[in-house]
């Protein structure tokens, strides 16, 4: 069994079956792909992948527990790499950061010029998706961090840490009738227009729905988009009354009125989530301490040492957090 075969039946099965791909990606041969692979399953005595001819079609029961441990082996032999570099290059690498455009447009700039300002040699990419996507980068180790709202909950090898709270503003053209109304908004006032938000899975959306669903009142969506900017275009059209991150409002936007609605909507809980047994450089804990301050490299390595994700959540019960 060998190294270079687990990385393969991994980098496989995060292809989708899809051998062509994995050997462009891995800047190999589709053959040596496939003859490492059968090498490993005769050696095993067993199939990792179901196939139908030459194609695979799925993974075997048997093979997702294989695949599962030759993700953890992979994963230390990556952290023994990490160790060295730690002594030997401490202030040089790479670190890869998942999350969505409104972490990337509005909470991060300030943390990331910080943090390359201090660390110069460290190449950081910025890798944008939805929820799921960004979880499931951090999951299969192809991210460093994911930073988000939603779906982190749903990858149980990842340690979950949460930042700050925030809320949400209803963006409307300045002369909308919301914008002249007196008195406190309330959810019956945005429910008679029309809405344009985020889709569902993205940035909290699931708040929204939840806000109206407990009034038993249907919200008129009629435009979603993954992007604030992109909200706040088609609410200049006046397609619709926006519903965005408070922290996506900002001194651009003077053409618009941003109407408080954090006593309508709950507000959300951005957190930032890595693989479990993951060796932390000492950059990354930087970089983690910058986004969220009461996340120093003390509380992470304790959360680090918690047996689960609930132990992890009772930890941060009294913790105050910011809100954005």
């Amino acid at each position: 069994m060998k190294l270079q075969q687990l990385r393969y039946i991994v980098e496989v099965e995060n292809n989708n079956l899809n051998v062509s791909a994995t050997a462009e990606n891995l800047y190999t041969s589709q053959p040596g792909i496939s003859k490492q692979v059968r090498m490993l399953e005769d050696e095993l005595g067993i199939q990792i992948f179901g196939r139908s001819g030459k194609h695979l079609t799925h993974v075997t029961p048997a093979g997702k527990e294989i695949i599962a441990i030759a993700h953890d082996i992979l994963s230390k032999v990556d952290g023994i790499k990490s160790v060295a570099k730690e002594h030997t290059l401490p202030d040089q690498g790479k670190l890869n950061v998942a999350t969505t455009h409104t972490q990337a447009r509005y909470a991060l700039p300030d943390v990331i010029k910080g943090f390359m300002g201090r660390f110069p040699k460290v190449s950081l990419h910025m890798h944008q998706g939805t929820p799921s996507q960004i979880s499931d980068a951090a999951a299969r180790g192809e991210a460093d961090f994911a930073i988000a709202t939603e779906a982190l909950h749903l990858y149980n090898e990842l340690v979950m840490l949460p930042c700050y709270h925030w809320n949400r503003s209803v963006v409307v053209k300045k002369d909308h009738p919301l914008a002249k109304r007196d008195g406190a908004l309330t959810i019956e006032d945005i429910a008679q227009f029309p809405l344009v938000t985020y889709v569902f899975g993205f940035t909290g959306r699931s708040e929204l729905d939840r806000a109206f669903n407990d009034k038993g009142l249907e919200p008129k969506i009629v435009f979603t988009a993954t992007d604030a900017d992109v909200i706040k275009t088609y609410v200049r059209m006046g397609v619709g009354v926006g519903v965005v991150a408070t922290m996506a409002m900002d001194d651009l936007d003077s053409d618009l009125v941003a109407i408080d609605a954090s006593h309508i909507f709950q507000k959300s809980t951005t957190k930032i989530g890595f693989r479990k047994g993951n060796f932390l450089r000492t950059y990354m804990y930087d970089f983690i301490e910058r986004f969220a301050p009461h996340l120093t490299r003390d509380v992470v390595e304790r959360a680090c040492l918690l047996r689960n994700q609930e132990e992890v959540d009772k930890m941060f019960e009294d913790v105050e957090l910011p809100v954005k």
